[in-house]
């Protein structure tokens, strides 16, 4: 039997700024689950938040992208909109960008993850998300686990591993895909993916024999709607072990808090935090930019778990160490690097300020 992982995620409003899911909107999205699981329409669900951000964890039968599926997430979202609308709520709505469903939820706001796959006598998942950042944020960790050995031994000591990996990159600009099979294209591969902004690891896939192991959400809000209504926030899923990363490689690139575009106002670099589902409120200059990552394991279906793996207090160490990082950046306040580049800030209010100011310049 083929089971579809499907993770879909939205910002549709927060308590008191944007920090945290409200949990009338958790309860409401349980009971939409509840009756669809009844109704048959899916087999099990899991509803988290990941700081201001719903995230609906949802397995069934149906193929990646199926319009039931996606209408099902959108009208508990649209749902939960309304309910953050009576609650007050700010930002109700604000992943919501479309008004009317059109068979499928990519480019209308909310981040989808989704993987299809024939289970494995033991079937591990990780699903990481995250708050107060971009898609691309998924890039160094991803990388890391699936293609260095120092990170990941596996590459080198598991016969299933060290024919190593292929890389399905999005350009989310231009909206084109390129794929990268390492180790051969490494080097072409990280030309790109160091530019996280642009170019997202979509899908991984085991050379040896194609099986898939990985999808992330790469939706960037800024393109579809032209202007600033918050970070994308995404989300990604990972199978584990059996001639995959095992669940220590896939949390060990998140021991060293690397930087990540989002924070306050999607406006600065900081720290990617790894902290547990109830540490995910981010306050602090609303950040820093946090991830969390549950573990599950797939029983014909079922989802049995969650494990939340960055509760271990191994990662303690990362989270005074992203504390720190924190501390430096802020001191930098408007300034780069701090601050994203111009290019970056078009993307926010900051074209309001240069429409303001346009005809006080003058020719030097």
């Amino acid at each position: 039997m083929k089971i579809t992982l499907s993770v879909i995620k939205a910002d549709i409003g927060s308590y008191v700024g944007h920090n945290l899911v409200h949990p009338e909107l958790i309860k409401l999205a349980k009971e939409e689950l509840e009756k669809a699981k009844s109704r048959k329409d899916i087999i099990d669900y899991y509803v988290f938040n990941c700081g201001d951000d719903l995230e609906l964890v949802m397995t069934h039968e149906k193929p990646v992208e199926n319009p039931k599926i996606h209408e099902l997430a959108w009208n508990i979202f649209k749902a939960c909109t309304d309910k953050a609308r009576e609650l007050k709520l700010y930002g109700a709505g604000q992943d919501m960008l479309k008004d009317t469903f059109s068979g499928n939820v990519k480019g209308m706001g909310p981040g989808v993850a989704e993987i299809s796959f024939e289970e494995r006598k033991s079937e591990p998942v990780v699903i990481f998300a995250a708050d107060k950042t971009e898609p691309g944020a998924w890039n160094y960790p991803l990388f890391k686990s699936f293609a260095d050995p120092f990170t990941d031994p596996g590459l080198v000591i598991s016969p299933e591993m060290n024919q190593g990996f292929t890389f399905e990159v999005h350009d989310v600009v231009e909206n084109k895909k390129i794929k990268f099979k390492c180790p051969e294209d490494m080097y072409d591969l990280l030309a790109f993916i160091g530019t996280p902004g642009r170019y997202v690891i979509k899908h991984i896939f085991r050379n040896s024999d194609n099986l898939i192991a990985c999808s992330t959400s790469t939706s960037r809000l800024n393109l579809i709607a032209g202007k600033y209504v918050g970070k994308d926030d995404p989300v990604a899923i990972v199978r584990s072990q059996h001639g995959l990363p095992d669940v220590g490689e896939l949390t060990e690139p998140y021991a060293c808090p690397f930087l990540v575009e989002g924070w306050n106002r999607g406006s600065h670099v900081g720290p990617f935090m790894p902290v547990s589902v109830q540490d995910s409120m981010p306050t602090r200059f609303d950040g820093p930019p946090r991830v969390v990552a549950l573990g599950f394991i797939l029983r014909n279906g079922k989802l049995v778990g969650p494990v939340d793996l960055f509760k271990d207090v191994s990662f303690d160490l990362a989270r005074q160490k992203a504390n720190e990082i924190a501390d430096y950046m802020r001191i930098h306040g408007p300034f780069q690097p701090h601050r994203l580049p111009e290019h970056d800030m078009e993307y926010t209010s900051m074209p309001k300020i240069k429409e303001k100011l346009k005809d006080r310049w003058e020719p030097v």
